[in-house]
């Protein structure tokens, strides 16, 4: 069973910054890509960052600059710095997970239970 579990959220005002972590736990053999997305009320689930296992980065356009994902490999953990956060980022973000369960396992994508975050104006 895997688990993905997130921390960080929280109340802020705007011009503030928070910092969400998501580790995930259980029976993994390997995680590709991991990510976050957000989802406000009334709004689709959006990508927000992702990043893959190598490294490698996107965004959405409406946090470059302000937003930093990382990922931290021997503890199967992915952060995402918020910086200079805008009412306009006020949702429920959610970590994902791309990984395999086994070395013969297709891949599947895990999903955390979401953490609140809320920027005052």
């Amino acid at each position: 069973q895997v688990q993905l579990v997130e921390s960080g959220g929280g109340l802020v005002q705007a011009g503030g910054s928070l910092r969400l972590s998501c580790a995930a736990s259980g029976s993994i053999f390997s995680i590709a890509a991991m990510g976050w997305y957000r989802q406000a009320p009334g709004k689709q689930r959006e990508l927000v960052a992702a990043i893959t296992s190598g490294g490698s980065t996107n965004y959405a356009d409406s946090v470059k600059g302000r937003f930093t994902i990382s990922r931290d490999n021997a503890k199967n953990t992915v952060y995402l710095q918020m910086n200079s956060l805008k009412p306009d980022d006020t949702a429920v973000y959610y970590c994902n997970a791309g990984l395999m369960v086994g070395p013969m396992t297709p891949g599947a994508d895990y999903w955390g239970q979401g953490t609140q975050v809320t920027v005052s104006s």
